[in-house]
């Protein structure tokens, strides 16, 4: 590793650093103002932004790439648009910096409060996914963090011409323009350096594919904020409305295959299976899904004359990020809520019944990060969430958990007023 690009990624850190404290204490209508700033800027930028997507598209890395993750890199008129939006939805929110969580008075007169601050500095690792260079740096702004974002070759062109939007909205609102950085190097080596500052970079987010999240989990000595997969389950219940059901599994599953909140596995009650499997069945072939059956579902789909293949057993674990569900029937609720627990990856599990007691059952115990009850999994998602933006889906049990918008960019600090008191 050169010295020069060690010497760039410190040097880059030490910038962020001391911008996230100039923005720990900047007032919200400051902030507010770079953010409608890089609204406007991304209204009016439309063309220069599809280009320099273009160019990501047509690049050695951008034709390789699977057609899921082609569809994320790619940007369009109403994708921007959705992105200025969500620049304008976060404004709206209420600044979570300074918030009181809790307050209490000792018998001695001291007044402690605990009081939400920013996390200090924030690494943000990508692959193609433009939306995110957006969603980061707003989220950090508005929650007071300097953010390090770190795309991947794929996206370098979109991202450049992103970054310089944002830094034009910091320099018109008078914020420090090192509050949002962009790596300017697409080469390894400087990710590898990024990871090791842990004394000026508080927290590591990667988003994308298992690859890159478990690569950098691995090499960080800062901590790491994740979830490795999205195998989201649908579990059709015995009492079960079948056109609820069929509308919730058509749109988790084909809304947009490729993204981690997408259904993968499908379970149906045997009580159920008979009747509710093959029109679930023809519903989502007509979509182009590919089915692959446990032997109960296969036969019952083989009686019905419905085509599918049979399932191995790495279906069952499998996030797909395609056309294809695992379906398999199950015995009782308790034995879903088992399979989910052992084959899920605690991202997002919904259950599709008419009974309020199992609804509640299977909320209680399947162990994700969202459970559902007669909704979509495509709902866990910061926009939906209403948080304007996401910065990423934690799967984690330790400071967050699930979608992650500003308040779970915030640590705390304990604030205590005295009179003069000393310990005795």
């Amino acid at each position: 590793m050169s010295a020069d690009l060690v010497q760039l990624v410190t040097s880059l850190a030490q910038r962020a650093r001391a911008a996230s404290l100039v923005l720990a204490t900047m007032p919200t209508a400051k902030k507010n103002a770079a953010l409608a700033k890089l609204a406007d800027l991304i209204d009016a930028s439309h063309f220069e932004l599809l280009a320099e997507n273009q160019r990501d598209l047509l690049s050695p890395e951008g034709t390789a790439l699977s057609s899921a993750a082609r569809d994320r890199l790619t940007l369009n008129e109403q994708r921007l648009r959705h992105l200025a939006q969500s620049v304008r939805e976060v404004i709206a929110l209420p600044d979570p910096v300074g918030d009181v969580l809790e307050s209490t008075t000792r018998p001695n007169g001291l007044v402690i409060r605990k009081v939400r601050v920013p996390i200090g500095v924030i690494g943000i690792i990508y692959e193609a996914r433009p939306n995110v260079t957006i969603d980061c740096a707003i989220l950090c702004l508005k929650s007071g963090n300097a953010c390090i974002l770190r795309g991947g070759k794929e996206i370098f062109h979109t991202n450049t011409a992103l970054a310089a939007l944002i830094t034009r909205a910091l320099a018109d609102a008078g914020l420090p323009t090192e509050a949002v950085q962009l790596v300017p190097t697409t080469d390894r080596a400087a990710l590898n350096t990024l990871l090791k500052l842990d004394t000026l970079v508080h927290c590591i987010i990667p988003r994308g594919g298992e690859s890159l999240i478990r690569f950098v989990a691995e090499n960080s000595t800062i901590p790491v904020i994740k979830h490795y997969t999205g195998v989201c389950f649908v579990y059709v219940d015995r009492d079960a409305d079948a056109d609820i059901a069929e509308k919730i599994l058509i749109n988790a599953k084909t809304q947009r295959p490729g993204v981690c909140n997408a259904a993968e596995q499908l379970l149906v009650h045997t009580a159920a299976a008979g009747t509710l499997l093959p029109r679930l069945a023809a519903a989502l072939i007509a979509k182009g899904v590919q089915l692959r059956c446990d032997h109960t579902a296969a036969r019952i789909l083989e009686d019905a004359k419905i085509s599918h293949l049979q399932a191995t057993l790495a279906d069952y674990t499998a996030e797909f990020l395609d056309l294809i569900l695992a379906v398999r029937v199950v015995d009782s609720l308790e034995t879903a809520i088992t399979t989910i627990n052992r084959d899920g990856s605690a991202h997002s599990d919904v259950i599709v019944t008419r009974d309020a007691k199992t609804a509640q059952r299977f909320q209680a115990a399947v162990d994700s990060a969202v459970v559902l009850w007669n909704a979509s999994t495509r709902f866990n998602d910061g926009f939906e969430f209403g948080y304007g933006a996401e910065i990423g889906i934690s799967t984690d049990r330790l400071h967050a958990r699930g979608p992650m918008g500003l308040r779970e960019l915030c640590s705390y600090k304990f604030l205590i007023d005295g009179t003069g008191q000393v310990r005795t």
